[in-house]
Formats: C-alpha cells, structure tokens, sequence
C-alpha cells in the first residue's frame, strides 16, 4: 500500500521555507527570549543557525532502510565547555540506547493517539512508548506516543487525530498512525498524507472496547496485530535527537524539573536523582501508568514553545505550528538547557542547541516532549519545593 502527501502538506513545505530564510539573515544573533517569561515561537531568534541545520541532517542521514542497523557513528562534540565522545555501535534510532533486537530496531515506527481526559486516566502504555508528544486539543490536551524500541499490551484508551498530527510526525519516515478517526476534514488531510493510518474501522479486531470503562475513553489496540498494517516497504525511522555516551554529565543548569499549563490541564516534572528520571504529576496529582501501576516517568523533558492557530479542519481545534523555530528547554539529567528549536520542514526532526548554538545532547532513553504555548512553564530551581512553585 502506498501513501502520498496530500496537496495541503506539499504547500506547507513551501511556506517552511520561509522563516528559515529568516533565519539566515539573523543567525548570528543570539536567542533573546530564553527566560522565564519567554513569550512564543517568534519571541527568540536562535544563532549559529548554519551549526543547527548541518546537526540535524547528521542525525537524520543516518539510514532508514528496512534492512540496515541504525547506528551512532563515533564523533567529538563539543557542548559548552564539555567535549565528549560518542561511542560507535548500533543503538535503537528513537532513544539512542544499544541496540538489543536487531529485528525490532528495523521496525517501523508506530504512533498512538493516546486519550487524555481524567476518565481516560490511567492509560495504558505511555511508560513503553520511545517518544511521547503532549499536544494540545480543544481545552484538553492529548498523547501522540511513538512506539519504535519496544511495544505495549494493550495501549489506549485511543482516540482521534488532529491536522496537527501530520507535520508534527513527518520525520517518523511513514510511521503507522493507530487512531479511533475523525471529522472528515480531518480524515482526508490523515489519510492524503504519508502516515499509515490504522483508523477503529481498519483495525478490526486490532481494536476492541474495554467493557470495564465508559466510551469513548474505552478503545485499546493490539500493537502486535496493528504492526501486520505495515505496508512491504515499511523502515525504521531516523534517529530524531543527539544523545550523550553513557556516564556523560550534561550541561546546564541545576533544576528539579518544570511546571508546563497545558489546555485544560496542568503539567508537573519532578527529577527524582535517586531513579536518575523525571516523574509526572497531572493537576498535582501523580500519573500513573495501568500496565505496570507505576508513575510516569521519563529520561528526558523537552519543552517547545510553539504558536498555535485555528486548525483547517475546525476553527475550534488549536493547530500547534511545528516548523519554524522557537523556545526550547530541555530537562536532562537533573538539568534545564536554555535554548531553541529549529525545524525546516514536517520531514526532518526538531533540532535542539543552547543559547550558544551547540547541539543539544539527551540522555539515551524515552524523551517527553510538551508542545507548550508561549510562557506557559516555569523552570523548578534545583532544591526548591515544588509546591511553593506556581504554575504560569
């Protein structure tokens, strides 16, 4: 089965184009906008833009193929006054962990739509996902989690796609799109587009409602039986960040997490140094997840201020505008970098640097990412109770 973009998404390729020429006639300007009170996607212009574009496509030329390894070549980097070096070895492309499966690393990947309301909560399989994208939908918010490394049994509660879904998950490289369906705008931008969408129709028994829990919060998939949606020329992403060697201190700033005000919702990441994660509370109440019952946690917090504009599809479904560039902190290892996002188009990954240019490593693990409004979070000091912290 083959896909192709849709006009709509050929035409919002032209336009990325844009604000990335407006980058180069200021690239050497350092962000301005990193601070608390950072305002949007067009409150800060990131520097060393050259730097940035020539990482990105560093991470995103490694292959895809559906019979070649993904690997992290050895390399030097310099971030701050730290150098390290990454060693060589083949690493699963959506955490940068070594590689343990071969069969799983050349996988497709698989992303989930993931229901969010209270009555959805706790759901199922959030803990597994590689990659997690919290986005927000009409005054609640809403998990694309990408499945690549490893799968979960059940997932769910699923529930339906956005037109935000298709740019944001373009550098997925035609990852299987599991969702419950949507308005027909919705439906014909999902299924132009180059994701594989697996909507509760297509599914059949890959989907199946959860008696113990009142629809639509009750739709869960098989990953197992949604994966034989893969069409024959299916491949495994590029890898979509840089990640520090194994024992490697990161640079920054001491912190013990961040406090994000999402739609109709409000978002709290704790470091906990002990676990060496960040752990989840959700309106100040801990987010578990039902698998296993353990709360939600994560190796890294990405936050990316992002402008949101009336869908296409529904003027009343916000639309996060994932090209461009703009704010970005990233909490890893106990630590917050100040700097930005910078993404030329729906088909390459988000690329990270610091305010001073450098890239930006993660710690290899799962990354959660919050598509924030502009100054909407605040940055927890190291040792500070949380509580005293006040959401934005």
């Amino acid at each position: 089965m083959h896909f192709t973009s849709s006009t709509r998404n050929r035409s919002i390729r032209n336009r990325s184009t844009r604000p990335i020429l407006a980058l180069a006639l200021v690239g050497c300007l350092v962000a301005a906008g990193c601070s608390d009170d950072s305002k949007g996607a067009d409150s800060t212009t990131p520097s060393s833009v050259g730097l940035v574009t020539t990482t990105t496509e560093k991470a995103a030329a490694t292959s895809t193929s559906a019979t070649t390894v993904e690997t992290q070549p050895t390399e030097s980097t310099e971030v701050g006054e730290t150098t390290t070096t990454v060693p060589a070895g083949p690493t699963y492309p959506l955490t940068g962990l070594p590689l343990t499966d071969p069969a799983a690393a050349n996988r497709p990947a698989m992303v989930v739509k993931i229901d969010n309301h209270p009555d959805a909560r706790p759901q199922s399989g959030l803990n597994e996902a590689d990659i997690v994208y919290e986005e927000n939908v009409e005054h609640q918010t809403r998990f694309a989690a990408v499945f690549q490394s490893s799968s979960a049994e059940p997932v769910g509660p699923i529930r339906s796609g956005r037109t935000q879904d298709v740019d944001l998950l373009g550098s997925l490289n035609k990852p299987i799109f599991a969702w419950s369906g949507g308005n027909p705008k919705v439906s014909a931008a999902i299924n132009g587009s180059d994701l594989v969408p697996v909507n509760e129709t297509r599914a059949g028994k890959a989907m199946f409602r959860n008696k113990g829990r009142k629809a639509p919060h009750n739709l869960y998939g098989s990953m197992s039986a949604l994966y034989t949606f893969a069409p024959p020329d299916a491949a495994a992403p590029a890898q979509q960040f840089l990640y520090r060697p194994g024992g490697a201190s990161p640079a920054g700033e001491a912190s013990d997490g961040v406090k994000v005000s999402m739609d109709g919702i409000r978002v709290h990441w704790q470091w906990d140094a002990t676990a060496g994660t960040y752990l989840r509370f959700s309106d100040d109440k801990v987010h578990k997840d039902a698998i296993n019952d353990d709360q939600l946690s994560t190796n890294n917090v990405v936050v990316l201020n992002v402008d949101y504009k009336p869908s296409p599809a529904d003027p009343n479904s916000p639309e996060a505008q994932t090209e461009g560039f703009g704010v970005a902190w990233i909490f890893s290892g106990g630590m917050v970098i100040k700097g930005a996002w910078v993404r030329a188009d729906r088909l390459q990954p988000f690329s990270l640097q610091d305010d001073a240019g450098n890239p930006v490593l993660l710690t290899p693990g799962r990354t959660f990412i919050e598509l924030a409004r502009g100054g909407k979070s605040v940055i927890i000091p190291a040792g500070t109770d949380p509580d005293s912290i006040t959401y934005k």
